[in-house]
């Protein structure tokens, strides 16, 4: 690992990074006023950097060119915040399976070129899940991401757990990619599994000391914290943004009890955005940032989302009170 390699990690390590959500209109196009006032917001939020492009923005779905304008207007405005690009792709089913697999390494290799050419500093993979129950599994995860570390940025892995919709890695597989001198950690978000967490926690630990271990685990973010991570990427950080940094704090600071009180106002909210339908938590999250004035209601809009029922809005506007209220 270069000295290059390990200054990211350091500049992640101990901090927070939300993963950040697009201000649509109700017809699929984006406020890009509201963009900017949201990105303002954030950056004097208490977090090391966000995440762009990710699951929560809606990475995959966007055009090029309002991905661009979405990126530029992050990395034009980060003030020494560390801009992640999620980067990754969809594939195409009308393809023969060999031509598919190709064209979705290579697209996924385009959208990585287009966000450091934006301006991104660190890329964080999609889980391939195009490659998911195939014979040659293994051997195609390792060549997608030799193909990604192959352009020289400062990668982060991405293990989402199968049963939440993504890929399983193996010890084999985890300790492969690990060596490449680009790969600098892995974002974890399996969602419930715990002892998953805690294995790749344990290989980290007894293997890799100079990887970082990123939870992007928003139902457990607390525990996962106890378990050996080491800095948080998640979607829940994009509302309410603060009292989970400070919790980031009371962690690493040893400030157990006040930890322990914090974390079960996190964990009320996370259990209030992060339910189901599991896909609805965007839509939770910008309701969060209408009610707190940082978004205008017209600009609130997830529209990949499902349809949610409108008594949701009252759990998750006092969950989030609540929490706004605990520091």
């Amino acid at each position: 690992m270069s000295d290059v390699q390990a200054s990211y990690i350091g500049r992640i390590n101990r901090g927070l990074f939300p993963a950040v959500p697009v201000t649509f209109r109700q017809d699929g196009s984006i406020d890009f006023d509201a963009h900017q006032a949201y990105i303002a917001w954030m950056t004097q939020q208490p977090v090391r950097g966000v995440a762009v492009w990710a699951h929560t923005g809606r990475g995959l779905f966007l055009g090029a060119d309002d991905r661009a304008r979405v990126m530029r207007q992050w990395t034009e405005a980060a003030d020494g915040k560390l801009v992640v690009a999620g980067v990754g792709a969809v594939a195409d089913d009308g393809l023969p399976a060999d031509r598919r697999a190709q064209q979705y390494q290579d697209d996924s290799l385009r959208m990585a070129e287009h966000a450091l050419e934006c301006g991104a500093q660190v890329l964080m993979m999609y889980a391939p899940v195009l490659y998911r129950g195939r014979d040659d599994q293994d051997a195609r995860i390792i060549e997608h991401v030799k193909a990604l570390a192959g352009l020289g940025a400062p990668l982060l892995l991405f293990y989402l757990y199968e049963a939440a919709g993504g890929i399983s890695y193996s010890l084999e597989v985890l300790r492969e990619m690990f060596a490449l001198p680009e790969v600098i950690g892995i974002k974890m978000a399996t969602l419930d599994s715990v002892m998953t967490v805690q294995d790749v926690a344990t290989l980290i630990k007894d293997e890799f000391g100079h990887q970082v271990l990123v939870t992007g685990e928003d139902r457990f973010l607390g525990y996962s914290l106890m378990t050996g991570a080491t800095a948080a990427l998640i979607g829940m950080a994009a509302a309410c943004t603060a009292p989970q940094a400070q919790l980031l704090q009371y962690w690493f600071d040893g400030h157990c009890t006040d930890f322990v009180q914090l974390n079960a106002q996190v964990d009320g909210f996370a259990q209030a955005t992060f339910r189901a339908p599991m896909e609805g938590y965007i839509q939770r999250l910008l309701w969060c940032l209408v009610d707190e004035g940082i978004v205008p209601a017209d600009s609130s809009f997830d529209p990949y989302g499902p349809p949610l029922p409108a008594a949701e809005r009252d759990l998750v506007h006092r969950r989030a009170r609540a929490l706004l209220g605990a520091v």
